[in-house]
């Protein structure tokens, strides 16, 4: 890799700088790793925008998307014109979807092979998640509204780019359908490190009177599936199942209100907190309609909890070994797959050891081979010297 941008990088009086402007999500914005790497950041930019999100509401959080990543992708753009002469032949541009646009161009023009990363299945998700709104009336606390210009642009990038990078098959499959030529995407899962503690820790076998504790973690809206869930809930009343929901609520109050007593929702947590309901839960829940990859999957494997989720999203469930796969908009399976793990603890056991095991299946190693797969498709001129990154 020769250079990074990014919108914001967390080092020495731009660290405090995030701290005291409240924009606490500004302040990971940093690697060790990278702290002698070549890297552009536009921190005055992402503070002003913090600074605006946090005390102007906007109306059309998708057309701010398309703001902000256009201003970032002119910002790379102006900073890949100050850089020293380089041979763009052999160089691979990449960036994420929204903010590609502009810096793309202007590197593909200048012989540079471009990749894209698109973050989740674009039209096909929105069209669901209106679906899911009419079936539901009233749920969500402000419907979807997603200007065309959002998905024009989105194309073009698409267009723009010698390869669509994916994290999995539905969003391929969904891009497809959207007319990207299948010769253009790439499939490239997400990737999870585990933290040694999770590793070390041993698995707790579970009480014969304890309630079987499900997590939910994540956007409580009605694209995860959140009313399938407390469907399922209502459905298991009085067996001993109990549901912790976390995460910022964008459901209406009344349905919080009136969900079943075996439901608790929390609403946003701390990170440390975080932690403590993945060791508090026996499995985690994903009733997703549709995701690019969701990798609370990998995270809550990592603490040793079966995944049930749906197959729109990431590749990650082994069906019947380290979780369960359930229809998308189906309580009655969610609840039967529950159903299966109380009535059968040393089945739930077993899956928390492979739940554990299956996250090696998705290493930084596994990324970089996947990457370099990715990479012997570009059409780079291929000579003596090694080809660069940005």
């Amino acid at each position: 890799m020769e250079a990074v941008f990014t919108d914001y990088w967390s080092q020495g009086l731009w660290h405090v700088a995030a701290r005291l402007a409240g924009a606490n999500r500004l302040t990971s914005r940093f690697h060790e790793e990278l702290s002698d790497a070549e890297v552009y950041a536009f921190n005055a930019s992402a503070l002003g925008q913090g600074l605006s999100h946090r005390f102007y509401k906007h109306d059309n959080p998708y057309g701010g998307y398309l703001r902000v990543g256009s201003r970032f992708g002119r910002n790379v753009r102006s900073a890949l014109r100050k850089r020293k002469e380089q041979h763009w032949e052999n160089t691979v541009f990449f960036g994420y979807d929204t903010g590609f646009f502009e810096a793309a161009a202007w590197a593909k023009n200048r012989g540079a092979a471009c990749v894209v990363g698109q973050m989740d299945p674009a039209f096909t998700e929105v069209e669901m998640v209106r679906q899911e709104e009419k079936l539901w009336l009233g749920w969500a606390k402000k419907p979807i509204v997603v200007p065309e210009e959002y998905f024009l642009w989105r194309q073009s990038e698409w267009a723009l780019a010698d390869i669509v990078m994916v994290n999995s098959r539905w969003t391929r499959d969904a891009l497809l359908k959207q007319g990207v030529p299948e010769s253009k995407l790439a499939i490239v899962p997400l990737a999870y490190e585990v933290d040694d503690k999770n590793v070390l820790a041993p698995i707790p076998l579970k009480g014969g009177n304890a309630p079987l504790r499900v997590l939910f973690l994540g956007q409580v809206n009605i694209r995860k599936g959140i009313p399938y869930l407390i469907e399922a809930a209502r459905l298991l009343k009085g067996v001993p199942v109990h549901f912790d929901v976390v995460g910022p609520i964008a459901i209406a109050d009344q349905f919080v209100v009136t969900a079943p007593s075996n439901v608790r929702f929390h609403g946003s947590v701390s990170r440390d907190k975080v932690q403590d309901f993945y060791t508090q839960a026996d499995v985690f829940v994903l009733p997703t309609i549709s995701d690019g990859f969701a990798l609370t999957q990998l995270e809550a494997m990592s603490h040793g909890l079966p995944v049930i989720t749906t197959p729109n999203c990431g590749d990650v469930v082994t069906d019947g070994v380290d979780g369960f796969l359930v229809p998308a908009r189906n309580a009655t399976a969610l609840a039967e797959a529950l159903q299966t793990l109380v009535d059968d603890p040393e089945r739930l056991q077993a899956m928390r050891e492979s739940a554990r095991d299956r996250v090696a299946a998705f290493s930084l190693d596994q990324l970089d081979k996947n990457l370099r797969q990715l990479e012997a498709r570009l059409p780079l001129r291929r000579n003596e010297s090694a080809s660069s990154e940005l």
